[in-house]
């Protein structure tokens, strides 16, 4: 039997917006990949922001364990870089190799040294991230291009790639970087928690054009995967890191943020075109990993094997997953516990008023600030029935019927809490200069944009 490669490509802002979720965008290369392999429905990330959701998925750990808070390029590190799947593939004989973002380490603090790989593939792109990140934005070709290289060559040992794109993250203003056409935003319609408007449709069908340039990028890889005769030995994981960057959306703990596109195919049964509905998180990809090539989980792992799903998409992996958020643009920690049914969300330090930094700029934010959105103060506690209410628009923390689901959720949360040794039990976190507090996170216009 050949060994086994890893090849983890991911979007950046793509949520589930994408043609195998069945939604109106056209994405054919993940819509085949889909089909090749296995698409995951209920896939959460762990923190619905950019840094967190990485390091989430890299270590296995929640952000709060592995000590990535906020945006590495702003100041936030993980505790012990050697803890991440790179060190530990490159530990057990595995190539490691990185073309594009990887966003768990500011790249002055030299990625090769500090997160293990090998080999950087796209220089260009290594070279400018600590300057404008135009380069990172317009560097999709070159990523690809490195990838396809990387992909052909004659390899003397078992490779982990790591294949990471810009696109759909939003750009300057609120733009999004494109190689297609806008559609026609009058038969665009937007996510159904947004008010269906011409800002609303034209900002989606921006964001339509920008993932389906993530899409045709993505299937050159896939392509060169298959070219190179590498699909039989290669587990391909793609996914993205949380929500798209619309109100609501990312950095929320919803499912509207929490809810990500996660494909795997190749060996360990992710073949054939298999769905699941069963909740699963970022957190299980490590463990999959170790699972499919036969190596020891450390200890330190909190997800499981999706290997379980695969030969059975019908069994349970978890009974809840849990989420969190600390710090994106400005400082809002909240925790969740979701079920099959139901979502439990618990503001540690809430405010009087949305907190604006954390929301990316664009038309659709545009739009609801200028419909005094931002004076509309979130709850100290949401809880959402799944099932009747799929768009959690319908806050039941405060309804009597509810209260033993309330007080259930409440008491899980406390429980992961405190055997996770969660530091916000301890009282606020220590914050970084570069954090905007929430006093001064309020602005009528809308707060300075969040770099991420």
């Amino acid at each position: 039997m050949k060994p086994l490669n890893i090849v983890y490509l991911h979007a950046h802002d793509a949520g589930t917006y994408i043609q195998p979720y069945g939604y109106a965008v056209e994405t054919p290369h993940m819509q085949q990949f889909a089909e090749q392999g296995m698409l995951f429905r209920k896939a959460f990330s762990v923190n619905p922001t950019c840094s967190p959701s990485r390091a989430c998925l890299l270590t296995g750990q929640a952000a709060h364990n592995n000590g990535m808070l906020g945006l590495a390029h702003r100041g936030g590190r993980l505790n012990n870089y050697e803890d991440t799947l790179i060190h530990f593939l490159k530990g057990h004989g595995l190539h490691t190799a990185l073309s594009g973002i990887q966003h768990i380490a500011h790249e002055p603090y030299a990625p090769v040294e500090i997160i293990g790989y090998d080999e950087i593939l796209d220089q260009a792109v290594a070279d400018d991230a600590g300057g404008t990140r135009r380069r990172y934005v317009e560097g999709s070709e070159g990523v690809t291009a490195a990838a396809e290289d990387f992909l052909a060559r004659n390899h003397d040992k078992p490779f982990f790639l790591d294949v990471g794109y810009f696109p759909p993250h939003r750009i300057g203003e609120g733009d999004f970087p494109s190689d297609f056409d806008v559609p026609n935003p009058a038969y665009v319609r937007p996510p159904a928690h947004l008010p269906d408007t011409e800002e609303t449709r034209q900002d989606f069908a921006n964001y339509m054009a920008s993932v389906k340039t993530f899409d045709s990028y993505a299937g050159r890889v896939l392509e060169a995967i298959d070219r190179n005769g590498l699909a039989e030995n290669t587990l391909v994981i793609a996914t993205t890191d949380h929500g798209i960057a619309f109100p609501g959306m990312k950095c929320r703990l919803t499912d509207h943020g929490l809810n990500v596109m996660l494909m795997l195919r190749g060996p360990g049964g992710f073949e054939g075109g298999k769905i699941t509905d069963e909740m699963v998180s970022h957190l299980d990809i490590f463990p999959t990993i170790c699972d499919v090539l036969g190596l020891p989980m450390p200890d330190r792992l909190e997800g499981q094997s999706l290997k379980v799903l695969a030969e059975n998409p019908h069994d349970s992996l978890h009974d809840c997953v849990f989420a969190e958020v600390n710090v994106h643009a400005a400082y809002e920690p909240m925790r969740a516990v979701r079920t099959k049914r139901w979502k439990y969300i618990r503001h540690l330090h809430p405010m009087d008023h949305v907190i604006l930094p954390n929301v990316d700029n664009g038309l659709s934010k545009g739009y609801l600030c200028d419909h005094d959105w931002a004076s509309r103060p979130p709850a100290t506690e949401e809880l959402y029935d799944l099932l009747f209410d799929p768009t959690e628009a319908c806050n039941l923390a405060s309804q009597t019927e509810c209260a033993a689901v309330l007080d259930e959720l409440r008491a899980k949360l406390d429980t992961w809490m405190l055997e996770t040794d969660d530091p916000l039990l301890k009282g606020q976190l220590d914050l970084p200069d570069w954090v905007v507090t929430p006093a001064e996170a309020y602005s009528p216009s809308g707060g300075p944009r969040p770099v991420s």
